[in-house]
């Protein structure tokens, strides 16, 4: 979950920003946590409570206002009743990393991963694109190799993984779709050669960088066992403390990578 929000933090100043490069500053002091982060730790205040995604996910964004939410959300946010928009937006993926560290099979973070999207994301798109992320980070904490989670990811849900970053990084233009920016997102974990390294593919291709590096950082995370001290302690200073309380209490249940004797 911390590389999710990690990702989401230091993409926040680059978001549509073609930078199309990976030599840049982590952490401007400009840099901010967005609506990735809040509502990362919606879902994981659901999990650890037992509570309905959809009513934490909206009570946690009208308590953060002003943090980037897309135009549907924010009517969504704001109004007394609570029906899903049919949205196919990567919102969906980039809140969902919680999910892949909480449960412990295939199945159950499948059906977790579509709970926590549906409640407004219920368009396939949307719910396919939640499901692959968790399930990338559930096969990462499981042990699974790159090969087996490309190859995974692939056939379960007809993304096309078999290209590169350099290859897709020319021609890419932001696309904030689950079809047009998980795959892309998954690929910048899959080309990385450590958790830093994931965090530059995603924001150098130059499209929806917060959502993308939250994406790519938070199967990242799993994979490479946590993150490095450095980018922690710069994302440990930029959140709330009630945020931080959170990640403590779900890292302790769930013994997600960064453990609790790091805070």
């Amino acid at each position: 979950m911390l590389g999710a929000i990690a990702g989401d933090i230091i993409g926040s100043v680059r978001e549509n920003i073609r930078i199309k490069r990976k030599d840049f500053e982590l952490f401007p002091k400009i840099c901010f946590y967005t609506d990735d982060t809040v509502l990362t730790i919606a879902v994981a205040d659901a999990i650890l409570n037992n509570k309905d995604y959809g009513e934490t996910i909206k009570k946690y964004a009208r308590k953060h206002p002003l943090r980037g939410y897309g135009p549907k959300f924010s009517l969504w946010m704001m109004s007394p009743v609570s029906k899903p928009y049919n949205s196919l937006g990567n919102g969906s993926a980039m809140r969902v990393s919680p999910v892949g560290h909480a449960f412990n099979d295939e199945d159950s973070v499948l059906e977790q991963a579509k709970k926590s999207a549906e409640c407004t994301h219920n368009h396939p798109e949307g719910i396919k694109g939640a499901q692959a992320v968790a399930l990338a980070i559930f096969l990462a904490r499981m042990g699974s190799d790159k090969d087996e989670i490309r190859k995974q990811i692939s056939e379960r849900f007809d993304y096309d993984l078999n290209r590169s970053i350099d290859e897709i990084r020319p021609q890419y233009k932001n696309d904030i779709t689950c079809p047009g920016s998980v795959p892309e997102a998954i690929i910048a974990f899959l080309d990385s050669t450590d958790f830093e390294d994931a965090i530059r593919n995603a924001v150098s291709l130059g499209g929806d960088a917060d959502t993308q590096a939250a994406i790519a950082g938070s199967i990242a995370e799993s994979f490479y066992k946590g993150i490095p001290e450095h980018i922690f302690e710069k994302t440990w200073k930029k959140i709330p403390e009630s945020f931080r309380k959170i990640i403590v209490s779900f890292s302790e249940r769930y013994k997600s990578p960064v453990l609790s004797s790091d805070f």
